[in-house]
């Protein structure tokens, strides 16, 4: 709490109430921002977490089946290696640990108030330093770093009726453990990450079991499997053997960044295998047909599972091959107008990406607030900064996203580039990092036009990569995943204007 008492009910100050650095947010970019800040010798920040638990993502996603689809020796951080991963693709819990791990061994929990949700963050002009209000009370800090991620608030679809439903209705984000499902009438909306890991978990044990398919995605083989104990002593005995098994992995996964280059060779390799997968798997060609994409591979996120084919054509499973379009009662209605009558209804809808919630609560010195200077669009200087919201870093916003490897890799090259503005700032008497609005539009001007040739903009591509309003790419990082690091993981004042910070309050 902001504002504890101490044994004699004496109310006291938090001692993390005026800071340096505030984060918000303990996944993946907000531990690594704290570990990396304590590791540095900077002891002055304060974690803020809207929940009670580390994890972010993996804290809230604990639906059936849930696992990363990046394997797990890269989809970590470079500086806490673990030998012990049991698998090639770890499943949520065992990486929901290792943050928990993370936040402990690297005493980061008396820095992190949990239960402190974000109402309000704004620059103080006068005072040059950021006012952050939370459910539990106010923190300052010179700097300010969003880790909220691009999959934190989850998203629902306007379905007419829906609140008229007579059965349970939840989002994969918010599983609901309490509502039975053995037996039931179950329908899931939506075919994409998340679903194609929560179906084939469901159509075990559910009495029917209905997709609701939108666009059909492309899906490739897991070549998952689990690490044998000798492997896992070696990683412990000879570290250098994991970041050579890391190193391959990381340039395995650039190799594909090709097909989304749209380059014909890749491309065709890329569609010939998921093609095969699918006709390897599906032997029946009515539903081959409705599980094949119409759009370029890529456009969309390619999926990975050896499951999710096998699952559909259970009996007691059924592919809608359309969108849900409306509720009546217990009966739902395909855009097709088939009708189902269902018991519960999941939503595998995805997440507020293009729109993320937390940008409507910072706010600059003038109180208008990212969302208002994002309405055309998310965007960014070196994915980081914003103009006109001096002292901000954005870890995980605005190009930023990877279609082909590690998002891990990319937060620890931003968490490079905001130690490097921190340290020129205290060397240069605490100045003001703040990016003028032209270097950043010419940045983004220089983004939109490397993103022109790939699938994500292909005709008929829609996906939650580009934003609608302004038809640009605002989510993925348009290039190799290494090219992000060698343009934004080192700190380079030259584009910034500055200003003496005062010393607060």
């Amino acid at each position: 709490m902001n504002t504890p008492t101490t044994s004699q009910g004496q109310i006291t100050e938090d001692p993390l109430a005026h800071v340096e650095v505030v984060i918000i947010g303990t996944g993946f970019a907000g531990l690594g921002m704290a570990a990396q800040l304590k590791r540095n010798g900077r002891e002055s920040f304060v974690a803020l977490e809207r929940a009670h638990d580390v994890g972010g993502t993996w804290r809230d996603n604990t639906y059936p089946g849930a696992a990363c689809d990046v394997p797990s020796h890269l989809y970590s951080f470079s500086f806490r290696p673990n030998p012990d991963w049991s698998r090639m693709f770890s499943p949520g819990p065992e990486i929901q640990q290792y943050l928990r791990d993370t936040a402990r061994e690297e005493g980061l929990l008396p820095h992190i108030r949990f239960g402190a949700d974000v109402e309000d963050a704004r620059w103080d002009a006068d005072a040059q330093l950021w006012r952050v209000r939370t459910s539990s009370g106010v923190f300052t800090g010179r700097h300010l770093v969003t880790g909220t991620g691009h999959l934190a608030d989850e998203s629902l679809p306007p379905i007419p009726g829906l609140d008229g439903f007579t059965g349970q209705v939840f989002h994969s984000a918010r599983w609901n453990g309490e509502v039975p499902l053995e037996g039931k009438r179950v329908g899931i909306v939506g075919s994409g990450a998340t679903a194609i890991q929560v179906i084939p978990e469901l159509a075990k044990i559910a009495s029917e079991l209905v997709v609701f398919q939108r666009s059909a995605p492309y899906v490739i083989p897991r070549p998952d499997r689990a690490y044998s104990e000798i492997e896992k002593r070696t990683f412990r005995r000879d570290p250098e053997s994991m970041a050579t098994h890391r190193s391959e992995i990381f340039w395995m996964l650039e190799n594909s960044y090709a097909q989304r280059r749209a380059v014909p060779q890749y491309l065709a390799q890329a569609k010939a295998l998921a093609r095969k997968h699918l006709a390897n798997q599906v032997e029946d060609e009515a539903l081959r047909a409705k599980l094949t994409p119409d759009y370029e591979i890529g456009c969309k996120r390619v999926l990975i599972s050896d499951l999710f084919y096998p699952a559909l054509q259970r009996d007691n499973v059924t592919l809608e091959a359309s969108a849900l379009d409306r509720v009546e009662g217990e009966k739902v209605f395909s855009a097709d107008g088939n009708a189902y009558e269902v018991d519960v209804l999941i939503f595998c809808t995805g997440f507020e990406v293009t729109e993320p919630p937390y940008a409507a609560l910072v706010r600059d010195a003038e109180g208008l607030s990212l969302a208002d200077h994002w309405a055309e669009g998310m965007e960014a200087f070196a994915s980081t900064t914003v103009a006109g919201f001096p002292n901000l870093f954005i870890i995980n916003g605005p190009n930023t996203g990877l279609g082909h490897n590690s998002i891990v890799y990319i937060i620890e090259a931003q968490i490079d580039y905001i130690l490097g503005a921190l340290a020129w700032s205290e060397a240069h008497g605490n100045r003001v990092v703040d990016v003028p609005a032209e270097a950043q539009a010419r940045y983004v001007d220089e983004l939109h036009e490397r993103s022109q040739g790939t699938v994500w903009l292909s005709d008929g591509c829609r996906s939650w990569y580009v934003d609608e309003r302004s038809g640009r790419l605002t989510i993925v990082w348009p290039e190799f995943a290494h090219e992000f690091r060698y343009r934004n993981g080192t700190f380079d004042p030259t584009p910034y204007t500055t200003a003496e910070l005062a010393a607060p309050a």
